[in-house]
């Protein structure tokens, strides 16, 4: 409306009925242009925010599996120690050695050990977890803002056609009223 009261008062009153509609016109086709500039802009703000949210879920990803990896690694090194400790106790209790007492300390060592490992590996589960559900709901947000970005593009369309042919009109109108 603001955007009508402008053209019309900008316009001067001596001009004629063809000279005032295609003014008129190029004013509202420059209004179209802007908001078809802003849609693009918010597709290139939503693109770059997806590629970035996709850098990000890549980086996650790989972190989660060098972590994995190296609990992995952590596990094979701890059951292989544990299985050549036992062996040695093994051999200590058939000698009847004296180093007794440290392998017996190097075995509670290793079950400490073993018990930090448990709570890391519910962790990593647990955080990937809440990765997933937080990916859904990112999803489910961007797909609301696709919905939304969508009807905004239809609403502005249809208020451009509605104004268009108002503009038709009153065209007419004064057209008309001039013959």
């Amino acid at each position: 409306m603001k955007e009508m009261q402008a053209i019309e008062t900008s316009q001067p009153t001596v001009a004629p009925p063809a000279v005032h509609s295609r003014q008129l016109g190029a004013q509202l086709s420059g209004s179209m242009s802007f908001s078809s500039q802003m849609t693009k802009e918010d597709e290139e703000m939503s693109r770059t925010a997806l590629s970035a949210f996709r850098a990000k879920e890549e980086e996650i990803k790989k972190n989660k599996m060098e972590i994995r990896e190296r609990v992995q690694a952590q596990l094979g090194r701890v059951e292989e120690e544990t299985k050549r400790l036992a062996l040695i106790r093994a051999e200590l209790e058939g000698l009847a050695d004296p180093m007794r007492k440290e392998v017996a300390l190097v075995r509670k060592k290793i079950d400490s050990v073993n018990k930090e490992l448990k709570p890391l590996g519910h962790t990593v589960q647990k955080k990937e977890r809440e990765y997933k559900e937080a990916l859904e709901a990112f999803n489910e947000k961007n797909r609301e803002k696709v919905q939304l970005i969508t009807k905004l593009m239809e609403l502005v369309g249809e208020s451009e056609k509605v104004r268009m042919k108002k503009l038709e009109e009153l065209s007419k109108n004064i057209d008309s009223s001039i013959h």
